[in-house]
């Protein structure tokens, strides 16, 4: 399993320190939007990857939460980072399909359950969290 990513045209790469046994689903309409799709992501530690082409990130600050970062040339979705102070502060859930090679990787969760659209389903059984959990988990309280 490849433990390297990239965007689509090489400008950002990284390498991640272990490779990921767990993918995960976000329904939220704001990954809907950027990624056009279902974001599936995988969750990385901020300490177990190193990123190359920082020059060539933009980032933009989505929610008071967190940020989300593409490649400035190519326009590939790369990552998403949760900034509030807390145990998941500087978390990665980057892109699956950055991913060089997926591996064995196993769609394990899903997000924002109650916002999936009616139209699809996955067929493995999978850890749900609606809104509420999900805000409860990651979004600072007031």
């Amino acid at each position: 399993m490849s433990k390297t990513g990239s965007c689509l045209c090489g400008a950002v790469s990284y390498e991640l320190s272990e490779p990921p046994a767990e993918l995960g689903a976000c329904h939220c309409t704001m990954c809907r939007k950027w990624s056009g799709g279902i974001y599936l992501g995988l969750e990385v530690k901020p300490d177990a990857i190193t990123l190359k082409g920082g020059e060539n990130l933009t980032t933009y600050t989505s929610s008071p939460w967190a940020e989300r970062a593409f490649c400035s040339t190519c326009g590939s979705s790369l990552y998403y980072r949760v900034t509030a102070p807390g145990p998941h502060q500087g978390t990665f859930h980057m892109g699956v399909g950055t991913l060089d090679d997926t591996g064995d990787a196993q769609l394990t969760g899903e997000l924002f359950i109650d916002n999936k659209p009616r139209g699809y389903s996955f067929a493995e059984d999978t850890h749900q969290m609606t809104t509420d959990e999900v805000m409860a988990m990651f979004a600072p309280s007031d």
